[in-house]
């Protein structure tokens, strides 16, 4: 199985979803904005991503400034930002057998399906 927390609205998600149906995915299609991932699995993307937290925000977005963040934020301050605002994390973001990556560009989710 293979699960995309996905936006519909942006155009690299699209993309990114294309990708996984022409390759004949078995997908689990998360909207990630509706359907938000607590901490516990945002800690499991993470180490999946081999990544901290900082790396998969949306760092432009008004709500991280409004929210006083910074790139020097505490990880548990980052990740509790965005289970309360998932428009903070960075999309798409696709998981398989264990492993995961940020479909930017799209074409950097092949190499774990």
């Amino acid at each position: 199985m293979t699960e995309i927390w996905h936006n519909p609205r942006c155009s690299k998600s699209r993309q990114t979803l294309a990708i996984l149906e022409e390759r004949g995915e078995d997908i689990t299609v998360r909207r990630y904005l509706e359907d938000a991932p607590d901490a516990a699995m945002l800690r499991s993307v993470l180490a999946a991503l081999d990544v901290p937290p900082i790396a998969i925000m949306r760092t432009g977005e008004k709500q991280f400034k409004d929210l006083g963040l910074g790139k020097d934020s505490p990880d548990d301050a980052l990740i509790a930002a965005m289970v309360a605002h998932p428009i903070l994390i960075e999309r798409p973001i696709v998981i398989k057998d264990g492993k995961a990556r940020i479909g930017r560009p799209p074409e950097s989710v092949i190499d774990i399906l």
